[in-house]
């Protein structure tokens, strides 16, 4: 297995929703809404940014207040990185924009 995919598979990583030009809950949203997010890993080199198509039932929205900008984004949705298929599963802080989140090597 690829050895960055190997590390972000074992135990939680800092991530954050990585949003351009302006990270905003707001703008948040609105990629969810699409069902296409940024998630940046960020205790990597440099940090990893992946694109995550959203997996709209195994993602939670529940406990997420986008108005006020507060509650937690529970993510989830498949990738390719470095030619291995995964699953990236992320718990995105409204207040912050900043969470935990791992991958998940897919058969």
């Amino acid at each position: 297995m690829n050895e960055l995919v190997q590390r972000l598979s074992e135990g939680e990583h800092s991530v954050e929703a990585s949003l351009r030009p302006d990270k905003t809950v707001t703008a948040f949203k609105e990629c969810i809404d699409r069902g296409y997010v940024h998630i940046k890993f960020t205790d990597t080199k440099g940090g990893t940014d992946l694109g995550i198509r959203l997996d709209p039932q195994a993602s939670n929205f529940a406990k997420a207040d986008f108005e006020n900008q507060k509650g937690e984004v529970h993510i989830v949705g498949n990738l390719t990185l470095n030619y291995v298929k995964v699953r990236c599963i992320a718990d995105i802080d409204l207040a912050t924009l900043n969470g935990q989140g791992y991958l998940e090597p897919v058969e």
